[in-house]
C-alpha cells in the first residue's frame, strides 16, 4: 500500500484524523457513495471537522469497517458541487477519497495537506482585521481532468500572500499548497433570528503566481 501522496496533479491532498460521523449515502449512476466527517488536529491543537466522500467500491477494496472513533488516513482531492438547501443553491465542499493510507507510516505533522493548481475566477476580496492582519479571499477554479468540469474552491490567504493576491486578475494561474479548514459562523435567517453554520475553505500557506500560461518566471512567497 502506498503511504505517501504524490502531490503532482492539479488537485491532490491527504487528511489524517478521527472519524466522528457517517452522515448518509447517495447513488451516482448506480454506484453508492458514503458521506462522513473527520476530526483533523491542527498544530495549534484546535481541530477541523471536515467532510469527506468515499465510494462503496473503495470501502470494499480496503476492507474498511467505518466505525466512529477510528483513525483514518485518506488521500484524494477537494471537490465542490451545488446542493439545493431550503430552496437555495449552495456551494458544498467535500474531500473525495481516492485511496486509503496507513496512518502510522505517514510523515509526522502531515495530517492536512492540499496542493491546487487553478485559476482565479472572481475578483479577490482584500481586508484588514481589527488586529491589523491582512486577509484576502479568492475563489479558484480547478479543472477536473476527464470530467469536463471544474471545482470552485474558496481560498483564504494571510499576510504577504494576501497582499500578493489582492491585485491579481481574474484568469491568473495560481499554484498553492495549504490545508482545508472549517469555521463556524452565524447567519441571519430572519429578523433577529440567527442560525449557526459551518463553512469550509482552503488556507493557503505557499503560493506561486503565473500571469501567463507559458511564462518562465513566477512570484513565490511562503505563508
Amino acid at each position: 500500500m502506498n503511504n505517501t501522496i504524490a502531490l503532482k496533479s492539479n488537485n491532490r491532498g491527504q487528511l489524517v484524523g478521527k472519524l466522528v460521523s457517517m452522515d448518509g449515502k447517495f447513488d451516482v449512476e448506480g454506484e453508492k457513495f458514503y458521506e462522513g466527517k473527520l476530526e483533523v488536529e491542527r498544530l495549534s491543537e484546535t481541530v477541523d471537522i471536515l467532510p469527506f466522500t468515499i465510494s462503496e467500491k473503495l470501502i470494499k477494496a480496503y476492507d474498511l469497517d467505518l466505525k466512529v472513533g477510528q483513525e483514518l488516513a485518506l488521500g484524494g482531492e477537494l471537490r465542490s458541487y451545488n446542493r439545493v438547501i431550503d430552496g437555495k443553491s449552495r456551494l458544498i465542499l467535500s474531500f473525495f477519497v481516492k485511496e486509503v493510507l496507513s496512518p502510522e507510516n505517514l510523515p509526522e505533522n502531515n495530517t492536512n495537506t492540499l496542493k491546487l493548481v487553478g485559476y482565479i475566477c472572481k475578483e479577490p476580496v482584500f481586508r484588514i482585521t481589527p488586529f491589523n492582519r491582512q486577509i484576502c479571499d479568492v475563489l479558484i477554479a480547478v479543472n477536473r481532468p476527464n470530467f469536463n468540469k471544474s471545482d470552485y474552491l474558496p481560498c483564504i490567504f494571510w499576510g504577504r500572500n494576501a497582499c500578493l493576491m489582492q491585485n491579481q486578475k481574474v484568469g491568473t494561474k495560481v499554484n498553492l499548497v495549504g490545508r482545508i479548514q472549517s469555521r463556524t459562523y452565524k447567519k441571519e435567517i430572519a429578523d433577529g433570528e440567527f442560525e449557526e453554520r459551518t463553512a469550509y475553505e482552503v488556507s493557503g500557506q505557499k503560493l506561486s503566481i503565473e500571469e501567463q500560461e507559458n511564462e518562465d518566471s513566477s512570484s513565490e512567497l511562503g505563508a
